[in-house]
C-alpha cells in the first residue's frame, strides 16, 4: 500500500465523519487528499480521475495556480472588511464581471442558494415596486424537477421527496409547470400577478436533463411578451462548463459578448456560482441591468462575506483563465467525441440506455430501476478502476470533468468508463 499522505487514513477518515459529522450526504468511500488539475489523490496516495468537478464549482482544474496565486496574494493583504467599508478589490470586480456576461449591475453573494434566494428577492421587489403587483401577491413560476439548492424557500417549490420532506411549513408564491415544456408555461403566464421564470438552462441534479431545441428561446420569448422576468439558475451550466461560457449561449463561442449572438437569448436575471471561483473560495452572484437592480437599498439585502477582497480577487483570477484556456472550446470539443465514444461503447452492452449532455455535463442512463443500487455500483467499481463519478435520481450517473483535460486524458478515462460497464456483473 502506497504511503499516506492525508493525516488520517481512509478508514479513519471516514470513521471521524460517521461519529461527529451530520449525515445529510451520503459519499463514496474515498477520502481525498490532494488534487491538480483533472487528477484526485485518496489519503494513502491513490490516484483517480475527476469526474464530477465537485459538481461544477472545477472546471478550471483542481488548485489550478494562477487561481491559487491570486488567493495567496491577497490572503497576505486582506482578507475580509464586511460591507461596512469600501475596500480596493471589489470594485475592480463588480466591473470585471459586469462586462465579462453584459450587465449593469452584480450583487456579490457566496454560495448558489444564497444567489438563488437573492435573484428571488430580486424578482419580488421589481414586482411590487416596477411591475405593480399588489404587496405578497408575487408569484414565480418554476419548473418540475429543478434544483436551486435547499434551503427552506428553495425546497418549498422542489418536488424532490428527499429534500422536501418534513421541512415545512413551506413558503408560498410559486407555481410549477413540467420542464421542456412551452405549452405548460405559456398558460402559466396567463395566470395573474406572475412576477418571474426561474429555470436551469440544463437540469442538472435532475440527470442532465437537456431541453428540447428552441425551448429556452421560446420561454425567453413568451416572458418578454407577459412582461414577467427570465431568470436563468447557472450555478452548475455556466462557466464554459456545456461548450460555451454560457447554456444560455447555444453553441456559440463568446467570451463574455453574449450580446452580440444571434442564438443568444440575455435572462433578465442571471444566477452564477460554483465555478466563478475554480472551486478555490466560495463566489456566487446575481447579475441584472439597472432598471432590475436598482430596486435593491441600503440594508435591504446583504451578505457579511459577499464581495469581500479575497472572493473578488479569485473570481478574477477564475474568469480569466476560462477565457484565456478557451475553455468553452475545449468543453464543447472534448463534450461531442465524449457522447460518440460513449455511443460506440453502449452498443456493446444492455447495461446503459443512453447518453446524453451537452459540453462536458453529461450521463448515461443505467437499465434498471432508480431504486436500485446498480449505477452506485457502478460508481464504485468505477473508483476501484480509477475514476470518480457519483450517480444522481437513482439510475443515472453523471460525468463532468474538469475542462483543463485533454485528448490523452479523456481517451484513458473511456477506457476506465468501458472496462468497468463491460466487465459489471449484476
Amino acid at each position: 500500500m502506497s504511503e499516506i499522505i492525508g493525516k488520517v487514513s481512509t478508514q479513519d477518515a471516514i470513521a471521524l465523519e460517521e461519529r461527529y459529522g451530520a449525515h445529510n450526504y451520503h459519499p463514496l468511500p474515498v477520502v481525498l487528499a490532494r488534487g491538480e488539475g483533472v487528477y484526485l489523490w485518496d489519503a494513502e496516495g491513490r490516484r483517480y480521475f475527476d469526474f464530477l468537478s465537485a459538481y461544477s464549482a472545477v472546471n478550471q482544474g483542481h488548485c489550478h495556480p494562477r487561481i491559487i496565486g491570486a488567493l495567496k496574494e491577497q490572503a497576505e493583504t486582506l482578507t475580509l472588511t464586511s460591507r461596512a467599508f469600501h475596500n480596493d478589490v471589489l470594485g475592480e470586480y463588480e466591473k470585471y464581471i459586469t462586462e465579462y456576461f453584459g450587465f449593469d449591475k452584480v450583487l456579490p453573494m457566496n454560495t448558489g442558494a444564497e444567489a438563488v434566494e437573492t435573484a428571488i428577492k430580486l424578482c419580488r421587489k421589481w414586482a411590487y415596486e416596477v411591475k405593480g403587483i399588489a404587496e405578497n401577491q408575487a408569484k414565480i413560476i418554476v419548473c418540475d424537477g429543478n434544483f436551486h439548492g435547499r434551503t427552506t424557500t428553495i425546497i418549498s417549490f422542489s418536488n424532490d421527496a428527499g429534500a422536501r420532506n418534513n421541512f415545512g411549513p413551506y413558503t408560498p408564491g410559486f407555481v410549477n409547470v413540467p420542464y421542456n415544456d412551452i405549452a405548460a408555461l405559456s398558460k402559466a403566464l396567463e395566470g395573474e400577478n406572475v412576477a418571474g421564470f426561474l429555470v436551469e438552462p440544463i437540469q442538472g441534479e435532475a440527470g442532465v436533463f437537456v431541453p428540447d431545441e428552441g425551448y429556452l428561446q421560446a420561454a425567453h420569448a413568451l416572458c418578454k411578451k407577459a412582461g414577467v422576468l427570465f431568470i436563468a439558475d447557472e450555478v452548475q451550466t455556466g462557466i464554459a462548463r456545456t461548450g460555451s461560457l454560457l447554456a444560455m449561449c447555444g453553441e456559440c463561442s463568446c467570451q463574455g459578448h453574449c450580446e452580440q449572438q444571434s442564438n443568444y437569448r440575455k435572462p433578465d436575471i442571471l444566477i452564477l456560482g460554483k465555478a466563478v471561483s475554480g472551486g478555490v473560495y466560495p463566489v456566487s452572484c446575481v447579475l441584472a441591468d439597472d432598471d432590475i437592480m436598482n430596486v435593491i437599498k441600503p440594508g435591504q439585502h446583504g451578505s457579511t462575506f459577499g464581495g469581500n477582497p479575497l472572493a473578488s480577487r479569485v473570481a478574477m483570477a477564475a474568469l480569466q483563465v476560462v477565457e484565456d484556456e478557451q475553455l468553452a472550446l475545449n468543453a464543447r470539443r472534448l463534450g461531442k467525441r465524449f457522447r460518440e465514444e460513449m455511443g460506440r461503447i453502449i452498443e456493446k452492452t444492455d447495461l446503459v440506455v443512453s447518453v446524453r449532455g451537452k459540453g462536458l455535463l453529461n450521463a448515461i442512463i443505467i437499465n434498471d430501476s432508480p431504486d436500485s443500487s446498480t449505477a452506485w455500483d457502478i460508481c464504485i467499481r468505477m473508483k476501484d478502476n480509477g475514476l470518480l463519478a457519483k450517480p444522481t435520481h437513482g439510475n443515472i450517473i453523471r460525468f463532468a470533468p474538469p475542462l483543463v483535460m485533454t485528448d490523452d486524458e479523456l481517451t484513458e478515462c473511456l477506457r476506465i468508463i468501458e472496462k468497468t460497464l463491460l466487465e459489471f456483473k449484476r
